[in-house]
Order: C-alpha cells, then structure tokens, then sequence
C-alpha cells in the first residue's frame, strides 16, 4: 500500500518544499515596506534562496539512494522550521540574507523524489512518473498566488508563521505514510561522481536544465517585482500573473514526461529550444504587455515540457548513478534560475532596459538546439555502429574503388584476419580460386543493373581453408544516386554442407 502512495506523497512533499523556497521573492513588496532593503540588493535577497536549493541537490539525489526518500523529506522539513521562523521574526535586510539562504532547503527536495520515484516503475513510464512529481514546483505558484492575498489580510510576517504549521503537518506524514523499505543503492560519493563527470551527457543534460528550470525559477523570481516596476501594475495582479506563468509551466511538464515515453525525446528537445530562441527574441524586444505576455507564455510552456523531456533521459542513460547525476543536473537547473536576476538587474542598471539579457537566452537556447541535434544523429550512428558490431554475419564496407574501409568483429571471427591485415586492401585476399572470372563478372553486372547480389561463394580464411559462404553484396548511394560505397555480408554455410552430406549418406545407407 505504501508504494503506491509514494507518487502522491513525493509529489506533495515537492509541493510544500517549493512553497517556502519560494517565500521571500513573493512577499518581497510587502517586506521593503518594513524592512529597508536597498535597490541593488532586490535581486540578491531573491536569488539567495536558489544558491543552497541547487548546491544542495547533490548530496540530497546521492543520499536518497543511501537513506531513502522518507527520511531526507522528514530531516529538510524539519531543518525549514529554523529559517521559516527567523524569517518571520526578521526587523533587517540581513535577516532576509541569513533567512533566505537557509530556505534553500525547500529546493534542494526536489533530487530525491526524482531519485527515488523511479524505482517503484518500469522505464517506459519514468518520463510521466518524472514529470507527475516534477509538477510539484506548483507549489512556487501556491505561494506566489496565495501568500500576497494573505498578506494583505494578516500582514507578511504572519503569513510566514502559517508556513510552520505545514511543514509539522508534513513532517508527521512522511513520518506514517514514508516507505521505510525503499530499496537502498549504496556507493561512495566519489565513485560515483568519478564514473559520470567524463560523460559528455551529463553535461548536456545539465546545459538544458539549466535553461529550462532555470528560465521557469528565474520568471518566477523576477516577474512579480518587473511587472510592478515595468509596467505599473498592481502587485496583487502581478502575483496573479505569475501564478498563471508557474500554473502553465507546472502542467506542461508531465505531459513533456508523457510525451518523451511515447516519442523521441531529442526531437521534441529540438522544437522546445527552437520555440525559447523565438520567445526570446520577442522579449529582447521590450513589447506592449500583450505581446509580453505571449511571449512568457510561450516560454512557460516550453519550461514545463522540456523539464519533463530531461528527467526522462537522465535514468534513462544513468541508471546506476541516478541519485547523483539528478543532483547534478538539478543543481544545475537552481543555478539557472538564480544568474538571470542579478544578471538582468546588472543589464538593467547599466542600459535602462532587459533586451541585452533575453538576447542572451534566445542565443543560448539555439545553442542548446544545435547540440540537441548532435546528440539525436550520435546516438542515431551509434545505434548503427552497436548493431555492426554485435551482428553474428561477417561484414566489410569498401570504397567505390573495391578498397575495404571497415570489418565488423564477426568478419574477423569467420575468416581469421586481423582488421589490420584487410584494412586498405581489396576483397580479392579472401578469394578461394574456385570461380572462373566470368562468374565474378556476372557477379558485378548484376550488382550494376539491380543494385545487389547475393549467392553462394567460396572463399578462403587466413589458415588457407576454404569454405562456402552465403552473401550479399549491396550499393550504397547519396542523395544525388551515386555509388559512394559497396557493403558485403556474408554468413559461413560450410557447416551446413556437411550436414547435408551427413544426412544424404544415412539416407543412402538405408537404401532411401
């Protein structure tokens, strides 16, 4: 029973830690109206929340596959009363700097549903699974959303304190409803970090992270103050308008989970990226709050859709070192949502506008596109390169000219030739001499007129032995219809022969 409530619960328990990672940058126009909180430090009291929720998602992915999801959700709820109380008690922008960084925790939670989820499911359903409890950041529009309503009703340092009572309340359900016998993957930090670090995907998966949870972290934090301050608009409005942003963000993302169970997730990877640069690029522009709007509409969705997409891929290619490549990339993720304030409070301050800064992500995104497409024609050659080399038929490719370019293993396996010892020679070193050269002509016309030949040939191995091949000769062409290469197949039938032989002499033994 308890395994099956682990999505819900996991889910919800990301719910509430987003809610008070959160908590600072919804309330934050009604804390500078108490507390003063100098122009250039907006940002910082924002993003410092973000610094601990990314760095910390390393060791919280890695120790959810030691400890288990049970005990890491109870010990961070646990660990958030301290920062949610002092927040709540906080007269100077000092306190918010020492407050926020320590709610950081609320973000950190995220590595280890995401590491322990997906070992309650089989792979074709990690993309949803992923994307269903990456939902949970709806808890950020929760708190964006609701906090500033009551607020206005009881004031912002009461506000806070009913963030107390949830997290006890959420402390006692994961302490009756927590799989106590989660399965446990034990392996030292360092080796695990050392088996992934090399591994270009990581980091990739990490880029597009990055910019995707980044984006969804960054227009959380920095819309409710910008559309105050840009636009004119009523700071209960604009808590609306970012809630709408999460909303859309969040509800896209297990359908980006579903998606990538049921297509490839590298293509949709490629519209998800081509999608920012363009909405980028219409933000970059500074338009009227329509057009804003559709633009951070836009990215809302592709935010959602992409988060899902990545966490897909992540078990999907690390499954032995989940729980630390999950921290990483997430890490990743949180450190993207908290350069692009400061970043774009630094732009801002120097030219008088944000263009510079969506510019930035616009080209960032069609790098990521053009590395996405990379990925998706690798893994394509590399599932080539897997099946040529694990086939059980010999294969050689050769140049249009006849010199042989690649043998698979089989090949050397079936002839006894080292790679070394046939690579930039021709085919003829394999000749038996059995055939006369009018068979080898008829061989290549029919290659010539029909693209192919196949037939029984007998060739000789490197000891000298000959035997009866079965094979297949094929063109290949480019696009223009010209033969760029010939590729051989070919399966030894000497065995089959002889069995033949074996069962025509009992036969003939019998008198049949």
């Amino acid at each position: 029973m308890k395994k099956k409530i682990q999505l819900p619960l996991q889910t919800s328990n990301l719910v509430v830690g987003f809610m008070v990672w959160v908590m600072v940058s919804a309330l934050i126009p009604f804390i500078t109206e108490d507390i003063n909180v100098p122009q250039e430090g907006l940002a910082l009291v924002t993003a410092l929340p973000v610094i601990l929720g990314s760095i910390l998602r390393i060791p919280f992915g890695y120790y959810a596959n030691i400890l288990g999801a049970r005990t890491i959700f109870i010990s961070s709820f646990i660990l958030l009363l301290f920062p949610v109380f002092y927040l709540s008690e906080a007269t100077t922008f000092t306190d918010l700097l020492i407050a926020g960084v320590f709610l950081g925790i609320g973000g950190a939670v995220f590595s280890v549903g995401v590491t322990s989820l997906p070992k309650y499911y089989p792979k074709e359903k990690h993309g949803l699974v992923n994307g269903i409890y990456g939902a949970g950041n709806i808890g950020t529009a929760v708190t964006t959303f609701a906090a500033p309503i009551i607020a206005v009703q009881v004031g912002w340092s009461q506000t806070v304190k009913i963030y107390i009572g949830i997290l006890l309340l959420f402390i006692l359900v994961n302490v009756f409803l927590g799989d106590r016998s989660e399965m446990k993957i034990k392996a030292p930090l360092m080796d695990q970090i050392k088996g992934v670090y090399k591994n270009e995907k990581l980091w990739f998966f990490s880029l597009f992270y990055f910019i995707t949870f980044g984006s969804f972290v960054a227009f959380t934090i920095y819309l409710p103050n910008f559309l105050v301050d840009h636009f004119g608009i009523e700071k209960v409005d604009a808590g609306l308008r970012t809630a709408g942003f999460i909303t859309l963000a969040t509800f896209m993302r297990p359908i980006g989970g579903w998606l990538s169970d049921k297509l490839q997730p590298f293509l949709l990877l490629m519209g998800t990226f081509l999608v920012y640069t363009i909405s980028a690029i219409i933000l970059a522009f500074s338009p009227s709050i329509g057009l804003y709007t559709a633009g951070t509409l836009a990215i809302a969705i592709c935010a959602g859709i992409g988060n899902g997409i990545i966490f897909k891929l992540v078990p999907l290619y690390f499954s032995k070192q989940s729980g630390i490549v999950n921290g990483i990339v997430s890490m990743m993720g949180g450190l993207g949502g908290f350069f692009p304030p400061i970043l774009l409070s630094v732009i801002f301050s120097m030219t008088g506008h944000y263009s510079i800064g969506f510019m930035l992500l616009s080209q960032l995104s069609l790098a990521s596109f053009v590395i996405v497409v990379w990925m998706y024609y690798q893994g394509r050659l590399h599932l080539a390169g897997e099946v040529f080399d694990s086939t059980g038929q010999g294969i050689l490719v050769t140049d249009v000219n006849g010199t042989i370019k690649s043998v698979n293993p089989a090949f050397i396996h079936l002839t006894g030739f080292d790679q070394s010892e046939v690579i930039g020679k021709k085919p003829s070193v394999l000749k038996s001499g059995k055939h006369t050269k009018s068979f080898y002509d008829s061989m290549w016309s029919d290659i010539s007129e029909n693209g192919m030949w196949q037939g029984e040939i007998w060739n000789k191995r490197k000891s000298g032995e000959e035997y009866l091949q079965w094979l297949t000769i094929s063109e290949v062409k480019d696009d223009s219809g010209n033969v760029i290469r010939y590729v051989g197949t070919f399966s030894d039938l000497t065995h089959y022969e002889q069995s033949k032989e074996v069962v025509s002499s009992e036969l003939g033994n019998k008198g049949l």
